[in-house]
């Protein structure tokens, strides 16, 4: 036997033998932070490829154990420690078949003989091995906390899961300050057993908070790093105010940990987690492992909190953009009770596409036209976000104009057509967007509802009880379709039905029925369930109603609503809008639009009649004008400006229902645009013209005979014209019908010129004009106010 000091080997064993064996990580970095050693450790720890001498080289957070989340953390380890410091800390990383691993690192600097510092040892270990039931709890936390916080976007609701998930697990009470501006507000807050701080002390959620200086959330977010107490009562430690204090020590708080929610640069504001005497715990009280799981958690919930932020911005900026385009208030219209709702999603996940804006592409408008008619119209542009958004409104301003220059719903699909089909993008190959929009115009003194369909659902039409889709023979295809290949489509078609007195229709778009979740979380209701409890909603709300319905009458105005809120003229037709809104339960997928209108059950005051193109017919259509608005109490004032103006235009109307020209000694004033190619006469061309007329009727009845491009009129048309006069609750309309096709146009008259000033008159003395095409003609009107203080006002 030899003696304890007679070595029976070489004390001196190589260093990578001891290395290789050491039962600790060792990974040896150079000032780059790129691998020069790894032991086998290492590699059985990360579960990395067996041969380790392949890892040379690499950057340092390849190894798996510094989530990319950490590299500012990393960053931070690399410069200390170059700087001759040595770095302490825990990392929550990821072996390389994907499970999470829980690494305690030492690193400190490698020093040259000479004494500088070449690079950096760091020894890694995992961490808590003495205790790995706790850890794994820890691991399973985290966990459950990364796919909370990337399951969603709703900040608020997501912080109370994650607070939920480490009360009581982990802490009696945990509490999340953010900073909005330059305060910092109190945004969860969460405690073990339903304990609940007394009023006045600790700060409410919404509340702003001062932290003192000296006080631990102060030094966790002045020095950026994550601060344990593990005894309150070792040290003495500032609070907010003596209120909150007697709180504390009420409570028996023993011990804290507060870690700053630091991401991208930024301080987003602070995370704490306590334990107190209102549980009972064996150990009441936090290590320095314990820091190591809150900085992991806190890490996580800052980038969460900034993603949620941006998010958020985003959200409302395309919210704000799409509501700005939207109509805020409907006008006041005759006849038709009128409400409106937009409802965006909240936000969501959806397969292959991420956590989106659910903010896209509906919308809904109100356009007053000619004579009290009304245009209305739902769609929605496909996709999400400001995009859609951007694209609706030019859509809902090109529906506009068309609307405005009174195109036939059908004439303005075709024209929607092509303008989305000329949004696709040139040269880069991509498709236009679809969209489905539905147009509708109501006449609400005959009751008519004409409209033309591109693939939009059936509005649904409430009326005598019973609720059903209307009836849409075309259904029509989705506008854009055409620019992506497909050829040989129907065109749009127009259709006319007529409401009965105080039906309602209610215009909605899919993201009321499409996608909705089922209250007990197992799936989707189908399209056709979504439909049925749309329908039976619809139908408890007009029932309900019906009792207390008071008629919309003459002057029933119109009244808008936004979610969450009531239209400002109450009515039948907000509640149908809010019964809509809430038909099917569970969040909506995508957002929606609701637009409800409702008839009057009156019948409107209206008059009509016709006449004989003769001259003589023009005092008679006065007479008949001046006999309405008295019976209609019009202003005395207002009643003769219009009666003025029933006489120019319906001259206008004799001369052009005519197919001879007619004696009437009157200047006929208006300037007519020719049809596009002239028409030969099927009557010969009188060589005189009598003597006994005036000197102006001789000079347009020449021009008229011996221009066939100013008469193309055939000699079989009807010598009619038709007056029609309509009372709103503050004007007056007039249209006067004829069979020719040419549209007035305005036009300025020389000082030696005997006529064109009579479309001048009408332009300057009526509230509006216009005229329209209609299937036997045109139509000219105009509007003027029942009051003569209703005109000054406008």
């Amino acid at each position: 036997m030899t003696r304890w000091d007679e070595g029976v080997f070489d004390p001196y064993l190589p260093a990578d033998l001891v290395l290789r064996q050491a039962e600790i990580g060792v990974i040896v970095a150079d000032r780059q932070s790129n691998v020069l050693f790894v032991n086998e450790y290492v590699t059985g720890l990360l579960r990395l490829p067996a041969d380790a001498s392949k890892l040379a080289g690499q950057p340092l957070h390849t190894l798996g154990f510094i989530p990319d989340g950490d590299l500012q953390k990393a960053a931070d380890l690399s410069r200390q420690v170059l700087s001759g410091i040595s770095w302490e800390g825990t990392f929550t990383g990821t072996r390389a078949d994907g499970s999470l691993v829980f690494v305690r690192v030492l690193a400190v600097p490698l020093r040259h003989p000479a004494g500088d510092i070449d690079g950096m040892v760091l020894l890694v270990n995992e961490s808590g091995r003495r205790d790995s039931q706790r850890e794994q709890d820890r691991l399973r936390v985290l966990e459950r906390i990364g796919e909370r916080l990337a399951g969603s976007l709703e900040l608020d609701a997501t912080l109370r899961q994650v607070t939920q998930i480490l009360v009581p697990q982990f802490a009696d009470h945990c509490f999340i300050d953010l900073f909005k501006g330059e305060k910092l507000i109190r945004r969860v807050q969460t405690h073990a057993g339903g304990w609940e701080p007394p009023p006045g002390t600790w700060a409410n959620i919404g509340q702003p908070i001062n932290y003192p200086p000296g006080h631990f959330m102060q030094q966790a977010m002045t020095r950026l790093e994550t601060i344990v107490v593990p005894d309150l009562h070792a040290g003495y430690y500032p609070a907010p105010s003596e209120e909150s204090m007697s709180a504390a020590d009420q409570a028996g708080l023993t011990s804290v940990l507060a870690s700053p929610l630091y991401a991208r640069g930024e301080l987003l504001g602070v995370m704490a987690l306590a334990l107190s005497r209102i549980t009972d715990r064996p150990d009441p009280h936090y290590d320095l492992s314990d820091g190591d799981l809150i900085s992991a958690i806190a890490s996580r919930v800052a980038v969460a909190i900034d993603n949620a932020m941006l998010f958020e911005a985003e959200r409302r900026t395309a919210l704000a953009f799409q509501q700005s385009l939207l109509p805020q208030e409907a006008p006041e219209l005759d006849g038709l009770e009128v409400a409106f709702r937009y409802v965006p999603a909240k936000p969501l996940e959806t397969q292959g596409q991420g956590i989106q804006t659910q903010v896209g592409g509906d919308w809904y408008d109100i356009i007053p036209l000619a004579v009290g008619r009304v245009g209305m119209v739902i769609g929605d542009v496909e996709g999400r976000g400001a995009r859609a958004a951007a694209t609706m409104g030019q859509l809902r301003a090109a529906l506009r104009a068309y609307a405005q220059d009174e195109k036939s719903p059908a004439d303005i699909m075709r024209k929607l057509d092509e303008w989305v089909r000329s949004t696709a993008p040139v040269g880069a190959g991509g498709d236009p967007p679809t969209v489905s929009c539905i147009y509708l115009i109501y006449d609400a003194w005959s009751r008519e509802l004409t409209f033309a369909n591109a693939g939009h659902a059936a509005p649904l039409m409430a009326a005598g009880g019973v609720v059903q889709p209307l009836e849409i023979r075309h259904k029509g295809v989705l506008l854009g379709v055409r620019g992506r290949g497909i050829r040989g489509l129907p065109t749009y078609r127009e259709q006319t039905v007529k409401l009965p007195p105080g039906a309602a229709l209610v215009l909605y778009t899919d993201g009321l029925t499409d996608r909705r979740t089922r209250a007990d979380g197992s799936g989707h209701y189908t399209e056709a369930e979504a439909v049925a409890m749309l329908r039976d909603a619809i139908l408890a709300a007009a029932n309900g109603a019906a009792g207390g319905a008071k008629g919309g009458g003459v002057g029933a105005k119109g009244g808008g609503a936004k979610s969450g809120g009531g239209a400002k003229s109450g009515g039948i037709a907000n509640e149908l809008a809010l019964a809509a809104e809430n038909a099917v339960p569970g969040d909506i997928d995508d957002d929606m639009a609701i637009l409800v209108f409702r008839s009057s059950p009156d019948d409107l005051a209206s008059a009509e009649r016709t006449f004989p193109a003769e001259p003589i017919m023009v005092s008679e259509a006065r007479r008949l004008a001046a006999s309405t608005f008295a019976s209609w109490d019009m202003d005395p004032d207002q009643a003769d400006l219009a009666c003025l103006l029933v006489s120019e235009v319906v001259t206008n109307a004799v001369l052009h229902a005519s197919v001879t020209p007619s004696p009437s000694g009157r200047r006929f004033e208006f300037e007519i645009d020719p049809p596009a190619a002239p028409v030969a006469l099927s009557a010969p061309v009188p060589s005189a013209l009598p003597s006994a007329w005036p000197a102006a009727a001789t000079a347009v009845a020449a021009q008229t005979w011996d221009n066939p491009i100013a008469n193309p009129m055939p000699a079989h048309r009807p010598r009619e014209f038709v007056l029609r006069l309509r009372r709103g609750a503050e004007a007056i309309w007039v249209e006067v019908f004829d069979p020719d096709l040419r549209l007035p146009r305005l036009r300025s008259a020389r000082a030696t010129d005997e006529g064109g000033r009579g479309l001048y008159l009408v332009e300057q003395l009526a509230t509006r004009w216009g005229s329209r095409p209609t299937p036997e003609g045109k139509t000219v009107w105009f509007e003027v106010p029942l009051d003569a203080l209703d005109g000054k006002r406008r």
